[in-house]
């Protein structure tokens, strides 16, 4: 039994389907917050069950029989982060699982300028002292992330963000399709997998450049300090913490953190990754930026 948590999320939702591509669905078992939002999943015979990191008794049913369980890591930053994660792994072992797989992200370390990317550091050390094998999935930054960060730019007609530096912008599909994968072939990594990435790094600039010619429109991409990026989120309601995060994955950017490019996930899937180009080119159609 293959259990994946978070299933009802982005990332979650989309590595179960493509999981079910691969093995029998009676062999996949969901963990989620809300089991009727896995009904879809609960039709075709996938095993739903409630699960939460925050309820770390409901975690033996949920990951009753697993053989291995992957940890979709929770969408927030700071102790608690890794507080969930770590009573997730303790499930785990206590489900007799002889595989942790965990989606961290490229850049994880300590010492690193992005809160989540030391949230997976202790997580992915936390990993190592549990005495199960386990896999650390180093995802690529999410190309979604790039519009939510340039979204509003690029409706207004420049992107003004601080100072940035390359990044390996990598889809959600492709992500979701390189954890089925792996899950399917239990044990093709040990420990943290090479940077699961796109074919290029690009800046904002890039991202600019890209939606000037996808939209025709001149979008150009200006550079705002961070005080002034901080007093434009506090003063649209973002609090001051969630602000300090925020301006982390630029000074991360700009410290090279993101930079790696690897050919892992292109092999992974067998073809070449999802260009941001084109995820860009759907997105600003989708939302009619022209």
């Amino acid at each position: 039994m293959i259990i994946v948590t978070g299933a009802s999320g982005r990332l979650g939702r989309r590595i179960v389907e493509r999981l079910l591509t691969r093995v029998p669905a009676d062999r996949v078992g969901v963990s989620v917050r809300d089991p009727q939002k896995a009904q879809l999943f609960a039709d075709r015979g996938v095993r739903v069950r409630y699960g939460s990191f925050t309820d770390p008794d409901s975690l033996s049913h949920a990951f009753e029989g697993a053989s291995q369980v992957l940890i979709v890591s929770v969408d927030k930053m700071g102790e608690e982060t890794v507080r969930q994660h770590l009573a997730a792994i303790d499930g785990a072992v206590a489900a007799g699982a002889r595989r942790i797989l965990y989606t961290s992200q490229i850049g994880a370390s300590p010492s690193s300028h992005f809160q989540a990317c030391r949230d997976h550091a202790a997580t992915e050390e936390a990993l190592r002292a549990s005495g199960v094998p386990s896999t650390s999935l180093r995802n690529g930054f999410y190309a979604a992330s790039a519009m939510q960060l340039a979204g509003h730019g690029l409706e207004a007609g420049e992107v003004a963000l601080p100072a940035d530096g390359p990044v390996s912008w990598t889809t959600h599909a492709d992500l979701a399709e390189a954890a089925a994968v792996i899950l399917a072939d239990e044990g093709r990594f040990d420990g943290p997998t090479p940077p699961l990435t796109g074919a290029q790094a690009l800046t904002f600039a890039d991202l600019a450049r890209i939606a000037t010619e996808v939209t025709g429109r001149a979008i150009p991409r200006s550079t705002v300090t961070d005080d002034q990026f901080r007093q434009q989120l506090t003063g649209n309601g973002v609090p001051a913490e969630a602000a300090e995060q925020l301006l982390g994955i630029f000074a991360a950017a700009h410290a090279g953190e993101f930079a790696a490019v690897d050919p892992t996930l292109a092999t992974l899937l067998g073809r070449d990754p999802i260009a941001l180009s084109t995820f860009l080119t759907e997105e600003l159609t989708r939302h009619d930026v022209r």
